[in-house]
């Protein structure tokens, strides 16, 4: 070993405070870097997930008007002929005044989203028939699954019991219709269904008379990573049409711009608090200049160069790394292991989407590295400084 690696080993080894110090700023850094990604990517990904399974599938297909009006089964039938489509479904979506009286007791009513599905389509498509964890799916025309927070407002509707409907047809007619409830849903959070009821689609398109249009069409793929091909295909396929077609990444990219922009923040300040151990080792290394003054001082008497002085500090600086990194890296891996085992949640949201992103720690790691080499330079640079006489001197 390089006799500067020595010594600076040794001073640092003659220094625990400061050295573990200098190692808890470098992995405190390090693991809020990983804390962060681990619930606020995770929280995004989890919902992104969601968007997927429930309401957009892995590629979501819209009309330029707002309803398309060519035949659902002709569309549905047309993804499905394709070899990595697994399935598709028509939906339909609006909105309603929903109220209903519990035990003598009625309650006001309230705005609620309705969704309107092809319930055998739908199983196949999406997983929202699994987000009714009391009562059945929509396979009636007059029955309805209520979000679980539209099910407590109502005064905890039931299944089996009924709810009055107010909706506002295309000609801007109030249309009042009696529904049974079928389920409640028990998911939470993200995919926005606890505060939505489901209906079946010719239900609703009956109501709003919109006999032969659809709101969207969701395609599930067997195979995620054609959703580009099979989005383009399906739109060159049909140029005379006005349809819009995106896949989910595209949804999340427009649904969620926000939510990437906030993440975008935290990382900053995460990296902020990263830039702040820096700061703090400066001020470690630079008491550990102050202390060792005179020994310094004898290494120039005896024919140290400058150079020497300013090697073996940035050494201390690459120990300091290394230790840090490594154990910061190992802290944010066992948080990372943890949230993923036990499917990290937050109350009232959804199961964190855990991932090893392995370039962002590799990326991490690198990062605290060279800013502690870094933070070592301006210290190693004033002992450089330091004249051997002088040095020498100081008790």
């Amino acid at each position: 070993m390089d006799f500067r690696a020595q010594l600076a080993t040794r001073m640092l080894m003659n220094k625990k405070g400061s050295l573990i110090g200098a190692v808890l700023a470098v992995s405190i850094g390090i693991l809020v870097i990983h804390v962060n990604f681990v619930i606020f990517q995770g929280l995004y990904d989890a919902i992104v997930r969601d968007m997927k399974a429930y309401r957009f599938g892995d590629v979501y297909v819209t009309d330029e008007g707002g309803y398309i009006d060519k035949s659902d089964i002709a569309l549905t039938n047309w993804f499905e002929r394709i070899p990595s489509v697994e399935a598709a479904a028509p939906r339909l979506d609006s909105s309603a005044d929903i109220n209903a009286t519990k035990y003598g007791t009625k309650y006001e009513k309230f705005g609620v989203s309705v969704v309107g599905v092809d319930p055998f389509r739908d199983i196949r498509a999406s997983t929202i028939h699994d987000t009714v964890g009391n009562g059945q799916f929509v396979f009636a025309r007059n029955s309805i699954v209520l979000g679980s927070i539209v099910a407590r407002d109502l005064g905890g509707i039931q299944v089996g019991d009924d709810v009055k409907l107010t909706f506002v047809d295309r000609w801007g007619q109030d249309q009042i219709r009696r529904f049974v409830v079928s389920g409640i849903t028990t998911s939470a959070g993200g995919s926005g269904f606890d505060f939505s009821v489901i209906v079946h689609i010719d239900t609703l398109r009956s109501i709003l008379e919109r006999t032969d249009e659809t709101g969207s069409i969701i395609v599930k793929l067997n195979d995620p990573t054609k959703a580009t091909e099979v989005k383009d295909l399906f739109l060159r396929s049909f140029p005379a049409d006005d349809f819009k077609a995106e896949t989910i990444e595209e949804s999340a990219e427009t649904t969620l711009t926000g939510f990437r922009s906030g993440i975008a923040l935290i990382n900053l300040i995460g990296y902020f608090g990263m830039t702040s151990s820096a700061f703090a080792i400066v001020t470690i290394q630079m008491m550990i200049v102050s202390s060792k003054t005179r020994e310094i001082g004898v290494m120039r008497a005896i024919g140290a160069k400058r150079k020497d002085i300013l090697i073996l500090f940035i050494f201390q600086g690459i120990i300091i790394g290394v230790i840090g990194a490594t154990v910061g890296t190992a802290l944010g891996l066992v948080y990372t292991a943890y949230a993923k085992e036990t499917k990290l949640e937050f109350e009232g949201s959804l199961a964190l989407e855990v991932t090893y992103n392995w370039s962002k720690i590799a990326q991490t790691a690198l990062t605290s590295f060279a800013l502690a080499i870094a933070a070592s330079i301006y210290p190693a640079y004033r002992a450089t400084k330091l004249q051997p006489m002088e040095a020498m001197r100081t008790v």
